[in-house]
């Protein structure tokens, strides 16, 4: 910049800023001595700006017991209509935001917090998930109601019906038939549901009282605190044979008898070992499991060189199903241990048959 300034003398100031390629505005505005502090100019103040009077009568009405839960253009336009005027809505925002005084002022409900329901089984009829799902009926805007009671340790179909509408009394018909079914006792069962409406109803919530059985819900809006249920409805509209629409309200309870009954006693599932759903129900996943084990044991003895990983092993069973487990995991390890410990040895059961519980409208049927 000093030899800038030394060749400007002689050749002018735009031909030594080109020479050393400096811009001519940083020039000059580096050769401007900066302002001190104290000669900086003060902003001068607006003749139409309120008085400190005026400022506090705004500040008072918005504060007001009257205006205390409206916004600033609610009160704004409740003056006018009493043909009162303070300040435009803008400068009443101003005021507020130099008082710090900006946020929701209108009286707004309080959601509640909803807590992530955190469900542990162990065993078969700890834990049942229940749901509620559309059958697309013979014509458009027609629909069948699917009402699906799961259990989510053995993902054992217990009871479902097909009904021609949602209800709460249909869905208190079904818990309280599919409990006596499966025995039961009081303090023995957890229910899980979405927030449905027959799901949240009264007449549900004084069954299970009755019943003593205990009752959580999803939190709303959250789809994967009701996994369960959920995946056993895709894996039934994802089979080939499901319809894409059902004749008659006879056409989907024919398909979801054969359906559940395939997913019971047919269907491997993934989520226990590849064993069947009534298999785990009903106490004889060990005897599968060793018969299994009998079984690779016999292949890997006949040729021990096609297993290049040593003896393999049947598919394991998880020891628990979760709903939302604890993030951390030794308090999930030790839930888990804690209850089996206090697990008493399964009874060896054949599962049961469907049947009909009830024979009149709408069908019932419990496995």
């Amino acid at each position: 910049m000093q030899a800038t300034t030394e060749l400007s003398s002689a050749v002018g100031t735009g031909l030594a800023c080109g020479a050393f390629g400096v811009p001519l505005a940083s020039y000059h505005r580096r050769r401007r001595p900066k302002p001190l502090a104290s000669q900086t100019l003060k902003r001068r103040r607006s003749p139409r700006r309120l008085t400190a009077e005026e400022r506090a009568a705004v500040l008072a009405a918005l504060n007001s017991e009257r205006f205390a839960d409206c916004s600033p253009s609610q009160v704004y336009a409740t003056l006018l209509d009493e043909e009162t005027y303070l300040c435009s809505i803008s400068t009443m925002y101003r005021i507020l935001r130099a008082e710090r005084q900006v946020h929701e002022r209108r009286a707004q409900l309080q959601r509640p917090n909803y807590a992530k329901p955190e469900l542990l089984a162990t065993a078969p009829n700890q834990v049942w998930s229940w749901d509620i799902t559309r059958l697309l009926g013979p014509i458009k805007w027609s629909y069948f109601q699917l009402y699906v009671i799961l259990d989510i340790f053995s993902r054992y179909v217990v009871g479902w019906l097909v009904a021609p509408r949602e209800s709460e009394a249909l869905a208190v018909m079904l818990l309280e038939q599919t409990c006596v079914k499966q025995e039961i006792g009081r303090g023995e069962l957890i229910v899980h549901a979405d927030r449905g409406s027959s799901m949240t109803s009264k007449s549900v919530a004084f069954l299970l009282a009755d019943l003593g059985v205990e009752k959580t819900h999803s939190r709303p809006h959250v789809s994967n605190d009701n996994p369960y249920s959920e995946s056993q409805f895709k894996t039934m509209k994802y089979r080939p044979e499901f319809p894409k629409r059902f004749d008659s309200i006879e056409h989907a309870r024919s398909f979801c008898r054969t359906f559940i009954d395939w997913y019971n006693t047919i269907h491997h599932h993934s989520g226990i070992g590849l064993l069947t759903p009534a298999v785990v129900h009903y106490g004889r996943a060990e005897i599968v499991t060793a018969q299994r084990a009998g079984v690779l044991a016999h292949a890997f003895a006949a040729r021990p060189d096609r297993f290049v990983g040593g003896m393999p092993q049947p598919p394991a069973r998880p020891l628990a199903a979760w709903i939302n487990p604890p993030d951390d995991e030794q308090v999930a390890l030790h839930r888990v241990t804690g209850q089996h410990a206090l697990l008493l040895p399964l009874p060896l059961a054949e599962p049961l048959a469907s049947f009909d519980l009830i024979k009149s409208q709408p069908l019932v049927l419990c496995n």
